[in-house]
């Protein structure tokens, strides 16, 4: 009986100082997800794979529930636990990082996925960015040390590994996002901005180099050619996609009249953005846009009341990665970036993306708790 009262008191205390709002603008983007997954997307993947129609959307079921648990589940842990936690699941997931170019699963030309026996294929990356948030501000945050240049100097060998192995896989989407949200989490806890813009300019000479001078990285410099010369064959997917954001106007053809999930190969992941506009519109991307431009602002509204700098940079870096994940993905589908594969969160089909950007709505609904 005492253990029963135990219990309900938690979840009591859990569901009274969490943020509703936050946890409703969640809640929404997964639910669309699952809507789409239903009427169209995961129709794409099974009419392509030769699969029971609703085959992919019974995994997206699963997933979501999986995605449900995480949340609950790192939206209720101790704040204590949470950081040994999130340690010791950066250094497994990690060490699975390390062995995708031995172990990994080579899909059109990139080994991105490890496949073992007992578990469904999964993308290390996505399940490792969450805890590289946790990770990174635990460090840059931490008072063992008042030389922030010794921090700086600590984060930059936690990260370089990891973008080391994203360049051989090669995955330049996600290369790039990590990047992003590391020098952002560096530049809020208050670096030198001299030393800031010789991180920026000696990443960007770094990627430079590999993309001009390394032959393996040479789809990129084609990638980027392609971007820039309008008339050029290798555009194709963007350019599809474009076309069906316009055809289907402010209220779109209707469900299951878009054309674009037969005419691209990564419509229901990468190019989800535009099969939703084409089928239901402009005016539901607008709402989609909303919802995420409300969850940034709940989630920044927040972070000046946070006391803890280490709790505020993991809300920043975890909401960033949100941003600049969206930005992506939208920003390839309109044509204004260069091709590169980048899921939408809650709402592109996929087991990693669902999971990973589940983990990151627990974090954000835990450290966004009224304090009692």
């Amino acid at each position: 009986m005492e253990n029963k009262n135990i219990y309900d008191n938690f979840i009591y205390d859990w569901w009274k100082n969490l943020d509703k709002v936050i946890l409703f603008l969640f809640l929404s983007l997964i639910i669309l997800g699952v809507f789409f997954s239903l009427v169209s997307t995961s129709l794409i993947a099974s009419s392509k794979l030769g699969t029971n129609n609703y085959y992919f959307f019974a995994r997206h079921i699963i997933y979501v529930f999986l995605g449900l648990i995480l949340i609950i589940f790192f939206s209720a842990i101790p704040e204590k636990d949470i950081y040994k936690v999130g340690v010791i699941l950066f250094i497994i997931f990690f060490l699975s990082l390390i062995l995708v170019p031995i172990f990994g699963v080579e899909l059109k030309g990139s080994k991105r996925w490890l496949n073992f026996p007992i578990l469904p294929r999964f993308q290390p990356i996505e399940f490792l960015k969450p805890f590289l948030i946790l990770f990174l501000s635990l460090v840059i945050g931490s008072r063992f040390t008042s030389n922030n240049y010794f921090k700086f100097f600590l984060s930059t060998l936690i990260v370089s590994p990891i973008i080391l192995f994203l360049i051989l896989q090669p995955d330049i989407g996600q290369t790039l996002l990590i990047s992003s949200v590391w020098l952002c989490l560096i530049f809020v806890s208050g670096i030198n901005l001299y030393l800031f813009n010789f991180l920026i300019f000696s990443s960007l000479s770094i990627l430079g180099y590999l993309v001009f001078y390394l032959p393996k990285f040479s789809y990129i410099k084609y990638r980027i050619a392609a971007f820039l010369d309008i008339t050029s064959k290798g555009n194709y997917q963007s350019e599809k996609a474009t076309e069906a954001i316009i055809d289907g106007g402010f209220f779109g053809k209707g469900i299951g009249e878009g054309t674009l999930k037969t005419r691209v190969p990564e419509a229901h992941t990468d190019y989800v953005i535009s099969v939703i506009s084409e089928e239901f519109g402009v005016f539901l991307i607008l709402l989609i846009l909303l919802i995420f431009l409300l969850l940034i602002f709940r989630v920044f509204k927040k972070i000046p009341s946070e006391k803890n700098n280490i709790n505020k940079l993991v809300l920043i870096g975890s909401i960033l990665l949100i941003i600049f994940q969206v930005l992506i993905h939208i920003g390839v589908n309109i044509r204004f970036l260069p091709t590169t594969g980048m899921t939408l969160p809650f709402l592109s089909y996929g087991g990693s993306s669902i999971l990973s950007s589940s983990i990151l709505a627990g974090l954000v609904l835990n450290f966004t708790k009224r304090k009692i």
